[in-house]
């Protein structure tokens, strides 16, 4: 690893070299804009699916997690609640081959691989994308390179109108399950290249609602029918956020710190009649990150991201009938960027990133074994226009050593070094057959891996040291189509279609043991074979009176089936069975309209059969769900006040459900929201 440190920093090194000998253009200078809708014929190559602006700010959404729920090919894990575990699912790999990024450097979880979205709250994002493959710009880090499917949350960036130095929006919500949940944004003007955003926000619930609960024989009589009230799922939060943004010529840089401070109840699951958990759980979260990008000439761009993040978590279970459990968790990360991107002809340019990450964690668990990991990431991509034709490739080189320190037998400490080297390939191509007609058919390639995280490694009494990494392979093909009438009530149309088919190898599974929500037993299942269908669709109308409405429509077929075990194919065995949690049919649908400073909004997602395992027996069926979510809003304004009121009832017609076995979710509930904006 000694010669790969080396490496990295020596090319750090040439980056600023370069850096140093570039000429600027002192006549040159593009804005902030600019830079930022600046056409680049390489960038669209596989759309993205996003939720921006007025779409964002309609859904009946309070987390990252309740608004990703509305792409198609996600699966959401909710255990419930405002504080339950949300992690998201696509194409049915698995939430760790997801890549969250927040302003363009990932989150990380080296512990158990699992970003809880229902930590981000939407009052500071400005727009959410998905990529399935990898974002279609290759300017960027190795790290983008180096997920199955990538999640970008970008928050506020500071904007003033005229003359104006400060803005100032304040967002109060409350509703069912005792929500408060004041929050505030303040933005300000350093400079005419320089703005300042702080971000504050207080999350209180009791977390309590009523369900309904039932069992079935299986042989369809009653077994239970039973009412009662939800507990222990209270959650007290604080999130407090700090950037400045800088613009400087042909560039832009920023800095970003970030706090998260919980404590929350967690119910647990429902078995053995047991109707409350005693279970709590505290995190701290805090990380502070930064970013500079700067074109230097017509052919070299450059790019340094940077970042440290400090993560504590405590579980507590104060059961002694079951096993008092106190544990603490410290795990630390230091991540290090530089990205080298060169134009070299006009409808031809190459990218060279090294990312260099380490990551610790520490525990009060006995015999613990104090991993330390060390990876350097090395990507090469590039990207080729030929009139209608775009095509992308990239392959990363994955350089990573693991550390630990175990006790033997003798109680010695024995330290042990793994170091395992990948390479990973990826192909994205797109052709528009009509110059005319915004058409377009794309396909694309792509192998993966990711490697066991350290609660799967080394965690005391449910690590297994054997695992091995889990490889994904994906095939994706499909088609693009809009189409714009400026003189029709249909002022937009669009429509995409996507086939895919994924492999995956030596599949690692998390399933929850016992009732609490963060440990996980973790194993390989084999090998996984996924196929499906993406369909989205979006029309905007312009109906008379000055009526606007917006539909956005995505369906998912999947097939999800687990080919590990050819002998285990008899009555209840897992032999091409649909693997846990998968439905075979999902969608969602969303409509807004809005009249003067009136809005109104409909959402509505379905869930299909699914199973609780790779055993499709009767006892593992899971009916399906849906739910319909409608809210109301009016905009006005009292001097210089800028207000909008808006009331949301979710869950409409009170369906009882889970998402996950024994972990029911809310029936019916109510929200209302001011936002006031100075």
């Amino acid at each position: 690893m000694a010669r790969g440190r080396f490496l990295f920093f020596l090319i750090i090194l040439c980056s600023f070299s370069l850096t140093a000998q570039s000429k600027l253009d002192s006549i040159q200078h593009l804005d902030e804009v600019k830079i930022v809708a600046s056409k680049r014929p390489y960038a669209t190559v596989i759309p993205a699916q996003t939720l921006q602006g007025k779409a964002l700010e309609s859904l009946n959404s309070h987390s990252v997690a309740d608004a990703i729920r509305y792409f198609s090919g996600v699966q959401l894990k909710d255990y419930g609640g405002v504080g339950g575990v949300k992690t998201i699912d696509i194409r049915s790999m698995g939430s760790n081959h997801m890549g969250v990024f927040y302003d363009g450097i990932q989150l990380g979880n080296a512990q158990n691989g699992q970003i809880d979205l229902g930590k981000f709250s939407l009052d500071n994002i400005e727009g959410i994308s998905l990529y399935n493959g990898q974002k279609s710009d290759i300017f960027q880090s190795a790290k983008d390179f180096g997920s199955a499917g990538t999640i970008y949350l970008n928050t506020r960036r500071p904007r003033f109108e005229g003359n104006k130095k400060h803005n100032l929006r304040a967002i109060f919500r409350t509703g069912s399950f005792g929500l408060i949940n004041p929050s505030l944004l303040w933005e300000y003007k350093l400079s005419d290249n320089v703005n300042l955003s702080t971000s504050i926000e207080y999350t209180s619930a009791t977390g309590k609602y009523k369900f309904r609960y039932k069992k079935n024989f299986s042989d369809g009589t009653l077994a239970w029918d039973t009412t009662a009230t939800r507990l222990n799922g209270d959650i007290y939060a604080l999130r407090a956020e700090i950037g400045v943004f800088g613009q400087i010529n042909n560039g832009q840089w920023n800095i970003k710190a970030y706090y998260y401070d919980s404590e929350k109840g967690i119910p647990g699951a429902i078995v053995n009649n047991v109707w409350k958990s005693a279970q709590r759980q505290w995190d701290r979260n805090f990380f502070a990150q930064g970013s500079f990008r700067k074109k230097f000439s017509k052919v070299y761009d450059f790019k340094i991201n940077a970042k440290y993040a400090r993560d504590y978590m405590r579980y507590n279970n104060p059961d002694t009938t079951l096993m008092y459990i106190d544990n603490k968790f410290w795990q630390q990360e230091l991540y290090i960027s530089a990205v080298n991107k060169f134009n070299i002809l006009p409808s031809w340019e190459a990218n060279i990133a090294i990312d260099y990450q380490w990551n610790y964690l520490d525990a009060t668990l006995s015999q613990f074994a104090y991993p330390t990991r060390n990876t350097i990431l090395m990507a090469a991509a590039t990207a080729y226009q030929w009139n209608g034709l775009k095509v992308q490739a990239s392959v990363l080189g994955s350089f990573i050593n693991d550390h630990s320190s175990t006790e033997n037998s003798s109680g010695q400490r024995v330290e042990k070094n793994q170091t395992n080297n990948y390479f990973t390939p990826a192909l994205f191509l797109s052709y528009q057959p009509f110059r005319l007609y915004d058409f377009s058919l794309r396909t694309f390639y792509k192998r993966i891996f990711r490697m066991p995280t350290f609660n799967d490694l080394f965690y005391t009494d449910m690590g297994n040291a054997s695992l091995r990494p889990e490889y994904a392979t994906q095939y994706n093909i499909g088609a693009y189509y809009s189409i714009s009438l400026s003189e029709s009530i249909i002022e937009n149309f669009k429509i995409t279609a996507d086939a895919y088919y994924n492999l995956v190898d030596d599949k690692i599974i998390a399933v929850p043991k016992g009732t609490g929500q963060y440990r996980w037993m973790m194993m390989n299942i084999g090998k996984v074979k996924i196929k499906g269908i993406d369909v989205t669709a979006s029309a905007r109308f312009k109906l008379p009176c000055s009526v606007l409405l917006n539909a956005n429509l995505n369906y998912t077929y999947q097939q999800a089936l687990d080919y590990t075990d050819q002998d285990d194919n008899g009555d209840g065995g897992s032999y091409k069975g649909v693997i846990a949690y998968i439905p075979r049919h999902s969608g969602s649908l969303i409509i807004g309209g809005q009249y003067k400073n009136w809005e109104l909004n409909y959402s509505f997602i379905y869930v299909g059969e699914r199973y609780l395992s790779s055993a499709n027996i009767i006892e593992n069926r899971e009916q399906p769900w849906y739910t319909h979510d409608i809210s109301g809003a009016y905009s006005f304004r009292i001097k210089d006040l800028q207000l909008r009121l808006s009331l949301e009832v979710n869950n409409l017609f009170n369906q009882q459900y889970d998402v996950i076995r024994n972990y029911p979710m809310p029936g019916r509930n109510y929200k209302a929201i001011l936002k006031i904006d100075i």
